[in-house]
């Protein structure tokens, strides 16, 4: 439960996230992207996985209690340097959150056998709701374009969805080569 408001439950995970969580392999670290009160850090925790939360605002998110390990990194992503350096984990999730400028270090963080899972606006959404800004809708076939040469597409939707709520989605799940860095290492 969020800081700021104690008796309010936490959101339930996205259902695209839940569905490809399985192609994260299995205790992989797990990066959450814009975690917000952390509903996919519990996600993953639950899953075995441990997690780096990052956030410009960590104050909604709450480590949870017991054994599970959480790191917590404010930082904020749009006018800081990307704060993982060159850290790679097994999943890396993001939802409802776009900076287009994070594409490279997103699918770098990716590590092999790893999996990206994104889900958030793109254009269309601005006559349901918020986001109505474009420079925070995805265009047509975007995430596509952030992957390709780099990942593997596994599952690729846009689309308008009902639940949560009435709106216009782009949605990804891409997979890394076990061998993709391998490959590219000298040979000696």
């Amino acid at each position: 439960m969020g800081r700021d408001s104690p008796h309010k439950p936490i959101s339930a995970p996205s259902a695209w996230v839940e569905r490809f969580a399985p192609f994260v392999p299995v205790g992989a670290p797990v990066l959450d992207v814009a975690s917000g009160e952390g509903r996919h850090a519990r996600l993953f925790l639950a899953r075995g996985h441990p997690v780096t939360a990052v956030d410009r605002d960590t104050s909604r998110l709450e480590p949870p209690s017991g054994e599970l390990e959480i790191t917590v990194v404010e930082a904020d992503l749009e006018t800081g340097p990307w704060p993982l350096a060159d850290a790679r984990f097994g999943g890396v999730v993001v939802t409802n959150y776009l900076h287009r400028p994070l594409f490279p270090a997103l699918v770098a963080a990716v590590a092999p056998g790893g999996a990206l899972i994104y889900e958030t606006f793109a254009q269309g959404n601005e006559r349901l709701g918020k986001p109505r800004n474009p420079d925070h809708l995805l265009r047509p076939g975007e995430l596509l374009e952030a992957v390709r040469g780099s990942l593997r597409v596994v599952a690729y939707e846009d689309l308008e969805v009902t639940t949560p709520r009435p709106a216009v989605v782009q949605r990804i799940c891409a997979v890394s080569s076990p061998r993709a860095r391998r490959a590219t290492a000298p040979r000696c």
